[in-house]
């Protein structure tokens, strides 16, 4: 269950609206300081225990209702104080209009305001009070956060025979560890992949192999401890080199008696399992190792790269899934006797198409065989066929446990984070910069400190779960990455995220009155109408429909959102044929994400939509049709993020210059748009501009140059477009990532686009036929790491300086013919000036240094 490690997460956010400074002298004015105070004294009180409660509700059916009644009561309280802060950020901003702050709350509506304001507060106070009344029945302690759930422990013995697959990764190990480092005392090699893998099993392989056996005179196999305990592991390395106890011995003789254990021997030492990420404890142990004979090496097993790299691995094997033929070769050994499948050829099938369910996690093959062995009813395994993995009864060794613990490491503030991804579509690629503005729409983000942006801090977020195996990178560079979620991984964000999420293929799917996050996926358009049981909730905080929409019935549903779902957070209706947008949207103050892309007839927003106190994220990317932008667009005083198709000519500097918050501008498929207004200086917070496909665009705005935060700046198939050369100006002094693609006219880069030395890390130019050279200011980006040049048949040579960019990991080239030949490896002119960097490129044939 995960209700309990969800309520932490919300507890926490809550008492941090609590403490807002900002909001305490609102509270007092309207009268409900005292009220607030008690909730908060109360809430206290039931957050310090709820970890020990998320450790018991799985066998206490009682705790489990008290915390979903908790967590009815704790959401009610977040939409309270949302509602709350939405009047302040109105009430404090300076730029909205009076006649639109009169419009929302004139002096009756404050005064009715006032009223349920106060009369809601105190029914909160009074059902967390009842709910905290019944927390002593429950006898629950209070726990620390980061408290970490225990393993069993794992072992060095297996038989050959009982394995499948894995021979060609386990004589990959083992060359590995029978090279000769020379005069390196200690090597580290890594193995790491998701739980389940078969990372544990690959590693007993090894170990048993007779050639291991032979060239390591000790082996000793060790399953670490969650919190690596080195005087723990260092005892238990005594006792296994020495065969001598030294259970009662104090720190430092165990320390000892560890170094004369090892000393002057070529030792292997499996550490299996490592999930602690402090790096301290990892290099006291390393130190104590150092006293073995050269060639000594370490293996660990873990799910983390950053483990790998935090012990410095020479080596990182990354354990990928195991084939179909390997995968349904175990599960037949787990599912039926020796040969007796042959028998059960209508099993063998179904058990086929279980196996590619499993897709390749050996955990998942071998425990739905074992569930499966004895049982010749194939009634009984088209159940197993048709369920989710996850309804499975589970026993110690099932796949979702194993799963499970990578999740229940998770901090507290990533735990919601995973399951919200439940939303997306099982295979669908996430590129992180949606879903970090997601999780920011629902307030999942937290910063730290006041100067960290909440988006740099998703990013942080995005990257941990890459870390712990939990997200699949498929592309990445720099902060933006996009990624997959293994389909049991995705199984398990459903199983923790419960009655939150749900997903609606047709009229007859059911979902309970307490689902917050409603996804809309292959839902038929043959339906009469949106989804009768979703026109009765009125909790709902997200619409999500991440492909086709849901056709013409959009409308409706917007109708039905607006009319309904007073809470709504993230309204995402992409490609659903909408014509027109009702006013009434304006009435939706909760709303921080709104996704109307590829709708391509809204020819006109209403501009109710510039009401939306708290909108962050506005996409309207390939919306054709779309006249113009409502003048009022400064009134979006919170949007952050701003994705653009539109008819205009030229940009509203009045609407778009008044964003002050705005981070990302992408500006796409304008097809008439010639400038962008002249202002842009005043975006002064703006980090990512992206512009595309706009045909008749001739030059940018001189106010580009002084956009002193930006940080990432793409131009893509803008075929008239020429990049002046401003002489004068300082340039983007931020800039790190920069991307230039089908301008037909340029010739070379201007001054301007070099940014700091420091700061430039990525340059592609790509499709630009009359490109001849690269910057003489090119040497001078001592930070460069990546470069792309596609494309650019005039560029004929390097410039003499690339030898001094030694910071440059990748080079790529390609559709370059004078320059490719120019860059082959040791017979091309300019191969001195790149043999220095890792990654070459050329026509898609790899050149590794």
């Amino acid at each position: 269950m995960a209700a309990a490690s969800f309520l932490f997460n919300i507890a926490n956010s809550i008492l941090g609206k609590l403490g807002s400074l900002a909001l305490q002298e609102f509270y007092l004015i309207w009268g409900v300081k005292n009220e607030l105070n008690k909730l908060k004294k109360t809430l206290v009180t039931i957050r310090d225990v709820l970890l020990d409660a998320e450790e018991q509700q799985a066998k206490n059916h009682e705790l489990t209702n008290w915390l979903e009644e908790l967590k009815d009561v704790l959401y009610d309280a977040d939409d309270f104080l949302d509602e709350v802060q939405t009047y302040h950020v109105l009430q404090q901003s300076q730029r909205v209009k009076q006649k639109v702050w009169f419009a929302v709350f004139s002096p009756f509506k404050l005064f009715v305001f006032r009223y349920r304001m106060s009369h809601k507060v105190k029914d909160i106070r009074e059902r967390l009070d009842s709910i905290a009344a019944d927390k002593g029945k429950f006898h629950l302690s209070v726990i620390s956060v980061g408290v970490e759930m225990k393993r069993d422990l794992t072992y060095s013995f297996i038989l050959p025979s009982d394995v499948v697959g894995r021979r060609n990764e386990s004589e990959e190990v083992v060359e590995v560890l029978m090279q000769n480092d020379g005069d390196e005392c200690l090597s580290v090699v890594s193995i790491v992949g998701i739980g389940g893998v078969g990372k544990t099993t690959l590693v007993k392989l090894v170990y048993r192999d007779e050639r291991i056996v032979k060239n390591f005179p000790l082996r000793i196999w060790l399953c670490a401890s969650q919190d690596f305990d080195v005087t723990k592991l260092a005892r238990n390395i005594v006792s296994l080199a020495s065969d001598v106890s030294c259970d009662s011995a104090n720190v430092e003789q165990v320390h000892g008696s560890l170094q004369d254990a090892l000393r002057g021997k070529r030792f292997l030492l499996i550490i299996d399992d490592v999930w602690s990420r402090d790096r301290s404890k990892w290099l006291e142990l390393r130190s104590l190792l150092m006293v073995g004979a050269c060639g000594s090496k370490v293996v660990v097993t873990t799910r983390s790269d950053y483990i790998a790299a935090m012990m410095e691995s020479v080596v990182t094997y990354s354990l990928k899934e195991l084939p179909h033929e390997d995968c349904f070769a175990l599960f037949l050994k787990w599912a039926f006797r020796n040969g007796q499948e042959r028998h059960f050829p209508n099993l063998t099938k179904i058990g086929e198409d279980i196996v590619k369910k499993c897709k390749g996690v050996p955990l998942a093959v071998k425990t739905l065989g074992s569930m499966l062995f004895a049982i010749t009813d194939e009634r009984e395994w088209l159940k197993v066929r048709d369920d989710e993995i996850w309804r499975l009864r589970q026993e110690g060794d099932d796949i979702l446990p194993a799963l499970r613990l990578s999740y229940n490491q998770l901090p507290y503030y990533l735990k919601q984070c995973f399951a919200y991804c439940s939303i997306f579509p099982k295979g669908q690629e996430v590129a992180s910069v949606m879903l970090i503005q997601l999780w920011s729409a629902q307030g999942l983000i937290y910063s730290p400190n006041e100067s960290q942006e909440l988006e740099d801090v998703g990013v942080q977020y995005v990257k941990e779960l890459c870390s712990r195996s939990l997200f699949e990178e498929v592309e990445t560079y720099d902060s933006f990455i996009t990624f997959k979620m293994h389909d049991l991984v995705h199984d398990l964000a459903v199983l923790v995220a419960q009655t939150d999420c749900c997903v609606i293929k047709n009229n007859t799917d059911s979902i309970t009155e307490k689902v917050r996050h409603v996804t809309l996926f292959g839902y038929s358009p043959s339906e009469e109408s949106i989804p009768e049981i979703l026109c009765k909730q009125n909790r709902i905080r997200t619409i999500f429909a991440p492909s086709e929409g849901v056709g013409r019935y959009a409308a409706v549903l917007i109708g039905r959102c607006i009319s309904r779902f007073k809470y709504l957070r993230v309204l995402d209706l992409r490609h659903s044929n909408l014509e027109t947008l009702p006013d009434s949207i304006g009435n939706m103050k909760h709303l921080r994400y709104i996704d109307f892309s590829g709708n391509n007839s809204i020819r006109m927003l209403p501009t109710n939509i510039c009401k939306l106190p708290n909108l962050q994220t506005l996409r309207l990317v390939l919306c054709t049709e779309l006249q113009k932008l409502p003048r009022e667009m400064g009134n979006l005083f919170s949007l952050r993020h701003l994705y653009l198709t539109t008819k205009e000519q030229i940009l509203p500097e009045k609407g778009l210059g008044s964003l002050a918050l705005l981070q990302t501008l992408s500006i796409f498929g304008c097809e008439n748009l010639v400038s962008l207004f002249e202002g842009m200086q005043k975006l002064a917070k703006l980090r990512t501009l992206v512009i595309g496909d706009c045909p008749r665009l001739t030059a940018l705005p001189r106010g580009i140059v002084h956009l002193s935060a930006l940080e990432s700046f793409m131009i893509v198939n803008c075929e008239e477009l020429t990049l002046s050369d401003w002489q004068d100006c300082r340039g983007l002094k931020r800039i790190r990532s920069l991307v230039i693609r089908g301008l037909p006219h340029l010739v070379a880069l201007p001054e301007w686009l070099k940014g700091d030395s420091n700061s430039l890390k990525f340059i592609c130019i790509s499709t630009c036929p009359s490109f001849v050279a690269l910057p003489a200011w090119l040497e001078h980006v001592t930070a460069l790491e990546n470069l792309e040049i596609t494309g650019c048949p005039k560029l004929s040579s390097l410039p003499d300086s690339m030898s001094r960019l030694t910071t440059l990991q990748m080079l790529k080239i390609q559709k370059c013919p004078g320059l490719t030949r120019r860059c082959e490896k040791d017979a091309g002119d300019d191969w001195t000036k790149i043999a220095h960097i890792q990654q070459i490129h050329l026509n898609d044939i790899t050149v590794n240094n």
